[in-house]
């Protein structure tokens, strides 16, 4: 295990904020994790994967680990399925990549998301229309205050919208180790509902799509919206899309006739983030190298220079100039340290 001092968290998350991290460790195997949880005289331990979903805004004062670890291993296959493990340091991206190669079907709606395998539970990743708790088996977790392997269920991760056990109750008790995914091999259900998809599939003259197919879609409209953080600091979505009650949208949609929603199991009705964040004029905006995106209200920007601070002042200004003008509080998707 290399324990070091003082080091930039730069290239760490994809905000590039230019924060350090008082002791850093990478993790790349159970021992040097365990290792690493039993030396003496450090900060409490920090998890950082792939920083996707993380604003800095200061330095950390504490044992960051660093997880990269890699791995993937199909546990069972019977034809119609395959369960595969996949270790936490996987980049996610890559992974869904590799999946749909194989022939494996489940993952295509959630292309070009952001981060590492390892991180997906903790925030229940979702996009048109699929979250990882549709796909998701089982995981395995370290408790850091003891280096224990634990099994979780996908009912024990205990899932809700961009939320788990691992954002509550649990919350900075275990490591991620890694994620076992129940996919389809044939007989794919395609999930085409979004009208962004089947408009790309309709450009592209495709009526009867395959898994491949919605990805490619996926990744056509993820890209034309949201900015490469390699290019731009961001991450991705900021805030959640806020859920109301069904008379609440009601009201709202008598005054604002163009306002979107998506109806809900319950009853409640859910709300695009972004449309209110744009329909008050934010799409766009600039505060010195803190910004919303020019093309997705939902994703604040770094410039180059921007520091943390800079960017949750601009998001609590967000906040507060939706919850006046429509009376829904914007909870932040992003955790902010």
């Amino acid at each position: 295990m290399r324990l070091e001092r003082n080091v930039s968290l730069k290239p760490y998350n994809t905000f590039g904020m230019h924060e350090e991290a008082s002791h850093f460790v990478r993790v790349t195997s159970l021992d040097t994790l365990r290792e690493a949880l039993r030396t003496p005289g450090v900060p409490p331990p920090f998890l950082l994967s792939g920083g996707s979903n993380l604003l800095l805004t200061g330095p950390l004062e504490a044992l960051v680990l660093y997880m990269d670890t890699r791995g993937r291993e199909i546990v069972y296959e019977d034809g119609d399925t395959v369960r595969l493990r996949v270790l936490g340091g996987e980049i996610w991206h890559d992974l869904v990549m590799w999946t749909l190669e194989q022939g494996y079907g489940g993952l295509e709606n959630l292309a070009l998301i952001p981060g590492k395998t390892g991180t997906a539970p903790v925030q229940n990743i979702g996009a048109y229309g699929v979250e990882l708790k549709d796909v998701m088996h089982s995981c395995q977790a370290v408790e850091l205050a003891t280096g224990k392997l634990r099994e979780f269920s996908r009912e024990a991760c205990r899932f809700g919208y961009r939320d788990s056990i691992f954002k509550n109750e649990a919350r900075g008790q275990y490591a991620i180790w890694s994620v076992t995914l129940e996919l389809t091999c044939r007989n794919h259900r395609i999930r085409d509902q979004y009208g962004a998809i089947r408009q790309q599939l309709e450009q592209e003259g495709i009526s009867s799509p395959t898994p491949a197919d919605v990805a490619r879609a996926v990744i056509a409209i993820r890209s034309s919206k949201l900015p490469d953080p390699a290019r731009l600091g961001n991450s991705g979505s900021f805030f959640k899309n806020p859920v109301v009650q069904g008379p609440v949208y009601e009201r709202l949609k008598e005054q604002y006739t163009d306002l979107p929603g998506y109806p809900q199991a319950d009853g409640s009705v859910k709300v695009p983030a972004g449309w209110l964040i744009e329909h008050l004029g934010f799409k766009g905006i600039r505060r010195g190298d803190a910004g919303v995106h020019a093309q997705q209200a939902l994703v604040l920007v770094n410039y180059g220079q921007a520091r943390g601070s800079e960017i949750l002042a601009l998001a609590r200004e967000i906040q507060e100039k939706v919850q006046q003008a429509f009376g829904i509080v914007l909870e932040p998707e992003v955790n902010v340290l």
